[in-house]
Order: C-alpha cells, then structure tokens, then sequence
C-alpha cells in the first residue's frame, strides 16, 4: 500500500472531498460489505434515530465506555451515557481515579467494558473501518477487549478502499482534530496508532450505525 502523505502542519489545507455525504448506493454497498464481514450494519436517517439505536443497543446497568468523539457528543449519545443514569459510564469513573495510586486498576477497567461506543475516521465501501489515535488507548477494546462495540459514523465518512480512507485521516481528519486539540486542551494531536478492522471472527460483536448526516470529522 502507498504510503499516505504525512501531515506536519495545523495549518494544512483540509481536503473538501472527504467532507461529502456518500449515496444512497454507497451506503448501501458498505452496508453490505459490513454484514459479509461480521459486523452488523444499522441505517439511521438521523442523529437522532441513531442516538435512539444506540439506547436500544445498550443494556441497563451494563459498563459502558464512550470514546471520546465528535459524533457522540453532537447527537447526545455521550450525554445519555454519562448522565442518564441507565449505566455505568466508566469514562467518569476513571476520571475520578488517581492516576498514580491506582494506574494499574484504571488501565484494567478501560480495557474490558461491557460496551464500548464511539465511531470510526473511514468506513470502505467493500466494509473495512478504519480508526486513528493519538494515544491509541480506546484501540484495545474495540479489537477484543469490549464484550460489544458500537460504532456510530456520517455518511460522509464512507470512502471507496482502505488507501483512500488512510488519505482522509491524513489530508482531513488529523488536520481537523489536531485543532481542535490545540484549542480544547493546549497540545497538538497525532496521527500515532491507525486501527483497521477488516473482518471479525465473533459475528455480531461490533454493530456499526451509518447516518445518512455529516457528522463529527
């Protein structure tokens, strides 16, 4: 595979193209290609039919762990975890956590939630999802530490194969993210860990909610 262009400035230009909702044929195609490869596909026409999904997907008093995601928060979903009092949102538990006492404890639990929710930086058409971190701490469960994992995404983030997806995490998403870093918290981000998930061997674990809305990066 070529390797994707490296993106060392904030002030990159952010490539439009991958800003751009998907077809219904597209949609559908990637749909498809998920269910052949294990992952379970949900069709949200909303925000708010996939925060509704999501709620449906989530069992009362189960652990839940909300990656941290522009998607989540705009349609609710993190609120819903962290605050409704349905769960137990773990993100909040080890934010209460000291981090020198009891490291080894909060590096456990954040590895084996019942559930963990978040989204994705690319979806294929032929049904790879692809995920970039600069920590890479939220990649662990998602490939086989979380007993399920949903994962809620915008149309527009449906590309045609894995190399024009690691193009939008490089030329759109990082650009993107590592400002709104620099903002929220006064450090850049990176473009560190890359998790791609082509198939998985537990049919049904991962259940993947595509919204036909432009959302988060």
């Amino acid at each position: 595979m070529t390797e994707p262009p490296a993106v060392t400035s904030p002030d990159t230009a952010v490539s439009l193209e991958f800003a751009v909702l998907a077809s219904g044929e597209q949609i559908a195609t990637a749909a498809a290609a998920l269910e052949r490869n294990g992952i379970r596909p949900l069709l949200a026409a909303t925000g708010a039919d996939a925060r509704g999904l999501v709620g449906s997907l989530l069992a009362d008093g189960a652990e839940v762990y909300n990656n941290t995601s522009q998607t989540l928060e705009a349609i609710g979903v993190a609120d819903d975890i962290e605050r409704s009092g349905r769960y137990q949102p773990l993100r909040l538990r080890l934010y209460r956590m000291d981090r020198e006492m009891q490291r080894r404890e909060m590096r456990t639990l954040a590895a084996a939630p019942d559930y963990v929710v978040g989204s994705v930086h690319a979806l294929t058409e032929d049904g790879s999802l692809l995920i970039a971190s600069a920590s890479g701490s939220q990649l662990g469960p998602l490939v086989s530490g979380a007993g399920h994992v949903i994962l809620v995404m915008g149309a527009q983030k449906i590309v045609r194969d894995v190399a024009t997806g690691m193009r939008r995490i490089y030329e759109y998403c990082y650009p993107l993210e590592d400002a709104r870093a620099r903002r929220a918290y006064g450090v850049p981000s990176g473009v560190n860990n890359i998790l791609i998930i082509n198939k998985v061997i537990t049919a049904g674990r991962i259940t993947a909610i595509i919204v036909n809305e432009r959302l988060g990066f």
